[in-house]
């Protein structure tokens, strides 16, 4: 018994350590968003930090704000999601088949 627990104790510690390796990856990985065409282009990395906007000019109206912000919305919004999407996929491999909560990442 004190075997299995050992082995057991081995496994999960090499489980981990994966787990941090590919969380590791992901934080490190950059995601891109665009909206309106390539008018409005957000950057952010796995931790979901906005690390670049860029905006075309075209699309800065004075009488017209409201777009824009729409636009940056809605590249801010895909783009979290992207990372979202790869984190669930990147680190549910580690948690097939366990009994976890869901959205422990």
């Amino acid at each position: 018994m004190k075997g299995n627990m050992n082995n057991m104790m081995k496994q999960m510690q090499k489980m981990q350590k994966k787990m941090m390796k590919a969380q590791e990856e992901l934080h490190e990985m950059t995601f891109e968003a665009s909206a309106g065409g390539g008018m409005v282009t957000v950057v952010a990395n796995g931790k979901k930090e906005i690390t670049d906007v860029q905006i075309s000019e075209e699309v800065v109206d004075p009488d017209d704000i409201d777009m824009l912000q729409d636009l940056i919305l809605t590249a801010t919004n895909d783009v979290i999601k992207q990372i979202e999407d790869k984190t669930n996929d990147t680190m549910g491999q580690f948690t097939q088949g366990m009994n976890l909560p869901g959205g422990m990442f």
